[in-house]
C-alpha cells in the first residue's frame, strides 16, 4: 500500500470515528508505516479477521452480508482493511489516544496546567449519547409489513415512528443510515409505505437530520478541550434542543390522544425546522473549521451578519453569538481591565510566552516587549479586528505596572457585551486603553524617573560632563594603555569612583548605575555584528579572521548602565549597546585628541632651538594642527550639532507622549539618528574614519619618540655642562658663563636634531603621514558628498563645511604637491557644499577660481576660507 493511500484511509477512517485532529492522523500513519509487514494479508488472517469482526459487531449478520458485497465487487485492499479493522477492534485506546493528544497540546499551551478529564464511562456508553445508534432499531421479527396495511393505519404507525426519529431513536419502518465522514444523516424509509406518505416523511426528515447534527456537536464539543466559547455554544444550543424536545413531548401526547395526523405533524414542525437547519448548519460550520474561541465567534458575528434581512435568523445567531461570547469578554475584561490572562484553553486573541524580564540587560536580541505577548491573529474577532492592536497594548501596560508589585484596576470597568453595534464595547475599550496608557507612562515618568535616568545616561555615554572626563582620562590614562588582558577590572573601577566623586557627576544621583565594561571586539567589529547583520557583506567581514585577538584598553574600553524592571523595558540591552557604539567612537576621538594635544605641548620646547633643518619641523607642527583640527571639528559636529538638537528633540517629544510605544518609538528615533548621523552606521564612511584616526595615533606616536630622544640629549648635554659648578650666588662672570654653557647647549641640540634628521628620515616620515592623511580625507570627503547628495543626508553637509575648513591648511614647505592636493581638496569640498545647499555655482569655471585663489594666498592654520 502506498504513502498516499495509507494517509487517505486513515484520514477517511478518523472522519468514520468522530475524531479530529491532524496530530492524532499523523501519529497513526507513523505506526502504521514503521509497523509495515513485508507479506500479503493472508486468506486465512482475513477470514479470521473477518469472523472476530462479526463477533465484535452487533450486527455481525449485516456485516458479513456487507462483506459479502465487496468482495464480490472485488474492492481493493478488501482484506487488509478487514484485517485492520480486527486489529483495532482489540485495542481501546485509539480514540482515547487522539483525545489524549488533543489535551497535552492544550497542556503545552497552558504552561504545563493539565485539562479535566471526562470519567472513560462517558465514551464507554455510546447510549448516553442523544444521536441515533445505528443497528438498534424498535423492529422486531412480528413487525407487520406495513405494506399490508390500510392507509389511515399506515399513517398511525408513521406518526408514530417520527415521534421516535424526530428524537433521535430509529424506528420500525423509518431507521437512520450509518454516517460517512462529515455528511448529514440520511434515513431509510420502508419501500412499501404509501407515496403520498412517504413524500410527506421526506420533507419531515430533514428535521430529525439536523437534530442528529446539532445533537452530535453538543456532545463532541462539551468536552474540555474544545475551549470554553465551543462549550458555551453549545450549552445555548442545549437550550434550544430543551425547547424542540418540549415540542416532541406535547405532538407526542396529541398522537396517544389520537389527535395527531401527519398532516398536522407537518404544521406544527414547520417553524422549528428553520431553527434546527441554522443550527444544523453552524454547527457543520464550526465543526469543518475546527473553529475554537475567537474564530468561533468570527464565524457566528458573519452568519449574523449575512441573515441580514431575515430577522428570526438572524435573532437566533445573535441569542447564540451573546452566548458564546460571554466567556471570552471575560478573559477580555480581566486583559483590558487588570492585565491579567486566564485562559486555559487558548482561545484568546492575546497569548502569553514565558520570558524572564532579567533577561532585558542580558540578552541583545531579546524582544521581551515585543514577544512576551503577541497577538493570534485566528483567534481575533472579526468584530474586533480593528480593535486588536489596542487590546494588545491595554493588557500590556496594566500588566507592567502590576509586575511591579502594584495592583490596578480600571475604574471605567463595565461589562462587555456582544452587539451588532460596535460602538458600545468600542468606548469601552477605549477607555480602558486610556486609563492603562496613562498609569504605566504616570508610573514610569514620575516614580521612576525614566528622563532623569536618560539624562543620567547622556550625560556618561553622550560624553556631556566635561570635567568627569578630564579627570576619569587623567587617572585611567596608564591602565588603558595595557593590552586588554592585563586591565585589573576592579582598578577601573575604583578610579572611575573616585572620578565621580571628584567632578560635578558627583551631584547625580544616579552615578552608582555606572559601571565599567571591557568588550571583546573593537568597535567595527561590534557595528558590523549589530547593523544590518543579516547582509552577506556583514557576514563575510564577521567571519573574516577577528581583529580584537590584541586589543588596548582604550579600544575595548566602555561604559554599561544598571537598569532595573520596569525601565528596562525603555532601556533595554539593544538601547545600551547603541549608547555603547557612540560612546566608544567618541571616546577614542577624545583619545586622540589628547595624543595630539600632548604632541603640541612637548613640541613647545623645540621652538626655543635655533635649528637650521625648521624648514621640516615647521612641515611636522602643521600635520599636527590638521590633524588636531580635524579631530576637534568632528567632537564638535557630532556633539553640538547631532546630538544635542537631536537630545532635545527627543525630551519635546517625550512630553509630548501618550502612551508607552510612544516613548519606545521616540526613544529609539532617538539613538538611530544619532547613530546615523556620526557614520556609524555606514561601514564605508566607518572604515574610512577609523584609518584617519590610525594615521593621528602613528603619528603621535611618532613624534613622541622624536621629542622624547631629545628631551634625554637635552639632560645629558645639561649634566654635562653642569658638571664641575661652584655652589653659591652666581657673580657676574658665573652668568656670563651660563649663558654661554646655554647657548652650546642649544647648539649641540641642534646639531644633534640635524643628524637624527638625516639619519632617521624623519622628513620623509612626516611627508608620508602628511600624504596619508590627505588621502583619507579626501576619500573621506568625496563619500560624505556622494551619501549627502544621493542619499539625501543633509546633516553630513556639515562634516563637509568643516572639514574643508581645515583641509586647506599649508602642510609642509618640502610637500608641495601634497599641499596642491589639499587645496584642491578644500575647494571640492566647497564645491560639493555650495551644490549640495542649492547653490548654482557649481561651475568648472568657479571651481577653477577656487583653485587659484585657494594657491594664490596662504591660509593660516585656524582661519576661515
Amino acid at each position: 500500500m502506498s504513502e498516499f493511500r495509507i494517509h487517505h484511509d486513515v484520514n477517511e477512517l478518523l472522519s468514520l470515528l468522530r475524531v479530529h485532529g491532524g496530530e492524532g492522523a499523523e501519529i497513526y500513519i507513523d505506526l502504521l508505516q514503521k509497523n509495515r509487514t513485508p507479506y500479503v494479508t493472508t486468506t486465512v488472517s482475513a477470514h479470521s479477521a473477518k469472523v472476530k469482526i462479526a463477533e465484535f459487531s452487533r450486527t455481525p449478520e449485516e456485516f458479513l452480508k456487507k462483506y459479502d458485497e465487496l468482495k464480490s465487487k472485488n474492492t481493493r485492499h478488501l482484506d487488509s482493511l478487514v484485517y485492520l479493522l480486527s486489529k483495532l477492534t482489540e485495542d481501546k485506546e485509539p480514540l482515547e489516544l487522539t483525545r489524549k493528544i488533543l489535551r497535552d497540546k492544550q497542556k503545552k499551551r497552558n504552561s504545563g496546567q493539565p485539562i479535566p478529564l471526562f470519567p472513560s464511562w462517558v465514551y464507554e456508553r455510546p447510549a448516553l449519547v442523544g444521536d441515533f445508534l445505528t443497528g438498534i432499531s424498535l423492529s422486531t421479527d412480528t413487525t407487520v409489513p406495513i405494506g399490508t396495511l390500510p392507509l389511515a393505519s399506515q399513517e398511525s404507525m408513521i406518526v408514530e415512528d417520527l415521534l421516535y426519529v424526530l428524537i433521535g431513536v430509529d424506528g420500525r419502518y423509518i431507521t437512520a443510515q450509518p454516517l460517512m465522514g462529515r455528511q448529514s444523516r440520511a434515513f431509510a424509509v420502508d419501500p412499501n409505505l404509501d407515496l403520498s406518505i412517504k413524500e410527506l416523511v421526506t420533507r419531515i426528515l430533514p428535521v430529525a437530520a439536523s437534530y442528529s447534527a446539532v445533537t452530535r456537536f453538543i456532545e463532541e464539543k462539551s468536552s474540555f478541550e474544545y475551549g470554553q466559547v465551543n462549550h458555551a455554544l453549545a450549552a445555548a444550543m442545549r437550550t434550544l434542543i430543551k425547547e424542540y424536545m418540549i415540542l416532541i413531548t406535547q405532538l407526542e401526547h396529541l398522537q396517544r390522544q389520537g389527535l395527531l395526523s401527519l398532516q398536522k405533524l407537518w404544521f406544527y414542525i414547520q417553524p422549528t425546522m428553520r431553527t434546527l437547519e441554522i443550527l444544523a448548519s453552524l454547527a457543520t460550520s464550526v465543526d469543518k473549521g475546527e473553529c475554537m474561541g475567537g474564530s468561533t465567534l468570527s464565524l457566528l458575528h458573519d452568519k449574523t451578519f449575512n441573515y441580514t434581512g431575515d430577522s428570526q435568523a438572524q435573532e437566533l445567531c445573535l441569542y447564540l453569538t451573546k452566548a458564546a461570547s460571554v466567556p471570552y469578554f471575560e478573559i477580555l475584561e480581566k486583559w483590558i481591565y487588570r492585565g491579567i490572562i486566564n485562559d486555559p484553553y487558548s482561545e484568546f486573541m492575546v497569548e502569553e510566552h514565558e520570558l524572564q524580564k532579567e533577561k532585558i540587560q542580558e540578552d541583545y536580541n531579546d524582544k521581551y516587549w515585543d514577544q512576551r505577548y503577541t497577538v493570534v491573529q485566528q483567534q481575533i474577532p472579526s468584530f474586533l479586528q480593528k480593535m486588536a492592536d489596542k487590546i494588545l497594548s491595554t493588557g500590556k501596560y496594566l500588566n507592567v505596572v502590576r509586575e511591579c508589585g502594584r495592583d490596578v484596576t480600571c475604574p471605567v470597568a463595565k461589562e462587555v457585551i456582544y452587539t451588532l453595534k460596535e460602538r458600545a464595547y468600542v468606548e469601552q475599550i477605549e477607555k480602558a486603553y486610556n486609563y492603562a496608557s496613562k498609569v504605566l507612562l504616570d508610573f514610569l515618568m514620575e516614580e521612576k524617573e525614566l528622563v532623569a535616568h536618560l539624562r543620567s545616561i547622556k550625560h556618561y555615554f553622550l560624553m556631556d560632563q566635561g570635567d568627569f572626563f578630564v579627570h576619569f582620562m587623567d587617572l585611567t590614562e596608564e591602565e588603558l594603555k595595557k593590552p586588554v588582558d592585563d586591565i585589573i577590572t576592579t582598578r577601573l573601577e575604583a578610579l572611575l569612583e573616585l572620578a565621580l566623586r571628584m567632578s560635578t557627576a558627583n551631584t547625580d544621583p544616579f552615578k552608582d548605575d555606572l559601571k565599567i565594561d571591557l568588550m571583546p571586539h573593537d568597535l567595527i567589529t561590534q557595528l558590523l555584528r549589530v547593523l544590518a547583520i543579516e547582509t552577506k557583506q556583514e557576514k563575510a567581514i564577521i567571519s573574516a579572521d577577528p581583529t580584537e585577538l590584541s586589543l588596548s584598553g582604550l579600544e575595548a574600553f566602555s561604559f554599561d548602565y544598571i537598569v532595573k524592571w520596569p525601565l528596562s523595558l525603555i532601556i533595554n540591552r539593544k538601547a545600551l549597546t547603541r549608547y555603547q557604539m557612540l560612546f566608544r567612537h567618541m571616546f577614542y576621538c577624545k583619545h586622540v585628541e589628547r595624543q595630539l594635544c600632548n604632541v603640541w605641548i612637548s613640541s613647545k620646547t623645540a621652538k626655543q632651538f635655533s635649528l637650521h633643518s625648521a624648514k621640516w619641523f615647521a612641515g611636522a607642527f602643521t600635520l599636527r594642527q590638521r590633524m588636531l583640527n580635524f579631530v576637534q571639528n568632528i567632537q564638535y559636529y557630532m556633539m553640538f550639532e547631532v546630538m544635542e538638537p537631536t537630545w532635545h528633540i527627543l525630551e519635546k517629544n517625550l512630553k509630548l507622549a501618550s502612551n508607552i510605544d510612544d516613548v519606545l518609538s521616540h526613544h529609539t528615533s532617538f539613538l538611530d539618528n544619532c547613530l546615523k548621523d556620526c557614520m556609524l552606521t555606514n561601514p564605508e564612511l566607518l572604515k574610512i574614519f577609523s584609518k584617519l584616526m590610525s594615521v593621528c595615533v602613528m603619528f603621535t606616536n611618532c613624534m613622541q619618540r622624536f621629542t622624547q630622544s631629545m628631551k634625554l640629549d637635552k639632560e645629558m648635554d645639561r649634566l654635562t655642562l653642569e658638571h664641575g659648578t661652584m655652589l653659591g650666588p652666581p657673580t657676574e662672570e658665573e652668568r656670563a658663563e651660563e649663558m654661554v654653557k646655554k647657548k652650546l647647549t642649544n647648539k649641540l641640540l641642534a646639531e644633534h636634531a640635524d643628524s637624527l634628521h638625516l639619519t632617521s628620515g624623519f622628513e620623509a616620515t612626516i611627508n608620508k603621514f602628511d600624504s596619508n592623511f590627505s588621502t583619507h580625507l579626501l576619500d573621506l570627503l568625496d563619500k560624505l558628498s556622494v551619501y549627502s547628495t544621493n542619499d539625501c543626508e543633509h546633516s553630513m553637509l556639515n562634516i563637509i563645511y568643516r572639514s574643508s575648513r581645515r583641509a586647506g591648511a599649508a602642510p609642509s614647505a618640502a610637500g608641495f604637491e601634497i599641499a596642491s592636493r589639499n587645496t584642491e581638496v578644500a575647494a571640492s569640498a566647497v564645491a560639493l557644499y555650495l551644490r549640495a545647499s542649492g547653490s548654482s555655482h557649481d561651475s568648472i569655471s568657479d571651481r577653477k577660481k577656487c583653485i587659484s585663489h585657494c594657491r594664490g594666498r596662504a591660509v593660516p592654520s585656524g582661519q576661515n576660507w
